[in-house]
């Protein structure tokens, strides 16, 4: 019996990015275990990737092409060669740019798998046959952007600073769901003596580690922002030193903005009282290294964007970037450390190729002249994930439209695809993982040899580059891919340690001892007020209405990730059923008991539910934890049938939880 461990990276959109060991044992992989050694990881994986093996060996896996031979969404496929996969692929394509231009064919992908290579393997392709442009907004661009108006390219927190805290406020992000390894440094914190406050639109799992949990109404965080930065004020807490020396056009922001923020307006936006706005404020006040952790809950709104500039502004106001454990942070930018250029090939774009919004994929397939009349997706699954989820299914059932899905599984969308091609995990493909959440960057070679007969992005472009007649491009294997980037190195990289990378450790990209006190702006300073922007000063901004009576956060699960690992029996068993949280109170005026089946419905579509009851809602506010594959919903839709198309303030991002609906008893 041959047993060796194998390093390698979970790929999947997480801001942890966990370094793993994966026992290999005569070829097959038998347990995947975090690295003890890697600082963040520390040994521990959340309940999804515990299990990963069985994920990869699933008897659900697709492990061979497939060619559809029923109607668009039946599901009847049957098994075709890789030959002639791509040979029907290529013709349809040859045709198609043939007849109407290559921007006919729209590739979709998104973050099923994060890796350099892998996630951006398509890149080069499709700019070279001239293909529709995807604006990859789906997440958290407004956060981004946000970001940057404030901070510019200032970059963020260590995570590992968040021990040396001794006030935690965890604003908008459910860490138990989505950022496990960040509450292993926020206990830490709390063994010191730190408080924790959590701030979000309902009690999310993450309560459990919280001292105080603050409700707010969907869509105000940006006045509690602006109207904590007034108290600060009012009880004397502001640094005005650190003002005077690191923030711009923080005087314009007490004269032009604070005024409006009274503790009762903010309390009629927020739901949140005058006296918890007068505590938080003065906890934040009194602390030594406040700590505001900013998730991407609350910029998923009509006004995202400003919602984060207005938040920003306290620790500007407490000086919290003084101090060890102080600030804030939110998604980190570490991509800069590599020349992504090498695998993106951005001189083969045609800039004035159209351009389309992830988000609105829906209107794309419906309602865009010319049409498209091809779609790619890879390591994505937009019948579920993407907004107005009738719209998107609507395009998906075109009788002309020639649909290629290369995937593990027969998702939603993959049902309506005319070709399935069989994918591979992150165990069975090479690749190099920067990360969102840490500083931290490590090499992830194959563990295994592909599972039936999967193929990597990299490996499927390479066969399609061939077909197509620009072979030339995908010369390099995946693993010639890696070390191409590594033999470019960024004086980032450089300095992180390239060689360690290459042999496949892990290393840190190193910042400056003052990196919290250096910031990358146009005036060296914090910019409160930003005269490029169009409104230079915060504000809260109203987000988008819809004619419900009840705001739907369409919140993460803790036992999936988007429409992912719905095939592990033990987290579907877990999740239980799907489920619409509600307020006692809502439900008695509704005349709505627990588990009841209801129907949560607007004017873009209709849910049904298993209805729990509890008071972690707040009144006015339901919530649907996960995304559910359709075969698995009581009814003939999904969550996302309820979000829609609309973008945010700026970035173009999605705006899901800026959702309202109807309630009412279903059928």
């Amino acid at each position: 019996m041959m047993q060796e461990y194998k390093r390698s990276v979970c790929p999947y959109d997480c801001p942890d990015a966990c370094s793993l060991l994966v026992k290999v044992e005569n070829g097959r992989a038998i347990e995947v275990v975090g690295e003890p050694q890697h600082p963040i990881t520390q040994g521990k994986l959340c309940p999804k990737m515990r299990d990963y093996p069985a994920t990869v060996y699933s008897p659900e896996r697709i492990l061979t092409p497939l060619r559809r031979t029923g109607a668009k969404g039946s599901g009847a496929f049957t098994p075709i060669s890789w030959e002639e996969a791509i040979a029907s692929i290529a013709e349809q394509w040859r045709g198609l740019v043939a007849q109407y231009g290559g921007e006919a064919i729209l590739p979709f992908s998104y973050a099923g798998t994060m890796g350099v290579v892998q996630r951006n393997a398509g890149h080069a392709f499709f700019h070279r046959l001239g293909a529709s442009q995807l604006e990859r907004t789906l997440c958290s661009p407004a956060k981004d952007y946000g970001w940057r108006a404030i901070m510019g390219g200032t970059k963020g927190m260590r995570v590992q600073e968040t021990a040396h805290s001794d006030l935690i406020v965890i604003w908008g992000a459910n860490a138990a769901a989505t950022s496990v390894h960040f509450l292993h440094f926020v206990q830490q914190a709390k063994k010191k003596g730190a408080k924790v406050w959590l701030i979000d639109t309902y009690e999310t799992p993450t309560a459990a580690v919280a001292d105080r949990v603050i409700r707010l109404q969907p869509g105000s965080d940006a006045a509690l922002a602006l109207g904590l930065v007034r108290l600060l004020d009012e009880e004397g807490l502001s640094d005005e030193a650190f003002l005077e020396e690191h923030v711009q056009g923080y005087e314009k922001l007490r004269q032009e903005t604070l005024p409006d923020y009274t503790a009762e307006k903010v309390a009629a936006l927020t739901g949140v009282t005058p006296q918890e706005q007068l505590e938080l404020a003065q906890a934040l006040g009194r602390a030594k290294a406040p700590l505001i952790r900013m998730g991407s809950g609350m910029t998923r709104y009509g006004n995202g964007a400003m919602t984060i500039r207005a938040i920003l502004c306290v620790p500007a106001w407490l000086g919290a970037w003084r101090h060890l454990g102080g600030g804030a942070y939110g998604d980190l930018s570490t991509g800069a450390a590599v020349d992504k250029d090498v695998v993106l090939r951005p001189d083969l774009l045609n800039p004035a190729t159209r351009s389309i919004n992830i988000n609105q994929l829906g209107d794309a397939l419906t309602k865009m002249e010319p049409p498209v009349r091809s779609l790619y997706v890879y390591h994505c699954n937009p019948a579920a994930v993407v907004a107005d989820q009738n719209k998107v299914l609507a395009g998906l059932r075109r009788d002309d439209l020639f649909t290629v899905v290369h995937e593990r599984f027969l998702t939603d969308t993959a049902l309506f695809a005319d070709i399935v091609l069989p994918a591979t995990t992150s165990l069975e493909q090479d690749d190099l993982f920067t990360c969102y959440g840490h500083y931290f960057v490590q090499r992830s070679p194959a563990a295994i040899d592909p599972v039936g007969e999967a193929k990597s992005n990299w490996d499927v472009f390479r066969l399609l580059a061939e077909a197509m007649g620009f072979a030339d491009l995908y010369e390099k294997t995946a693993v010639q891919m890696v070390d191409a980037v590594l033999e470019r190195p960024t004086p980032w990289l450089e300095a992180a340690g390239v060689e360690k990378i290459r042999q496949g450790e892990f290393a840190e990209l190193p910042l400056p001892a003052e990196y919290k006190l250096q910031y990358f702006t146009p005036s060296g300073k914090i910019e409160v007020w930003n005269p490029l922007e169009q409104e230079p000063l915060p504000r809260w901004l109203p987000p988008h209405s819809d004619e419900g009576d009840l705001w739907l956060m369409t919140a993460p699960s803790v036992y999936g990730l988007n429409s992912s690992f719905r095939e592990q029996p033990r987290l579907m068993q877990l999740r239980g059923k799907m489920s619409l949280l509600m307020h006692p109170a809502d439900a008695a005026k509704r005349k709505l008991q627990d588990g009841m089946l209801v129907e949560a419905w607007n004017e873009r579509g209709k849910v049904l539910f298993t209805l729990a009851v509890t008071d972690k809602a707040q009144p006015g506010v339901v919530v649907a934890e996960g995304v559910w594959k359709l075969a698995d919903a009581p009814g003939s839709n999904t969550v996302n049938a309820l979000t829609s198309q609309r973008l945010t303030d700026r970035a173009a991002g999605s705006t899901f939880y800026d959702t309202k609906v109807f309630v009412r008893q279903g059928m």
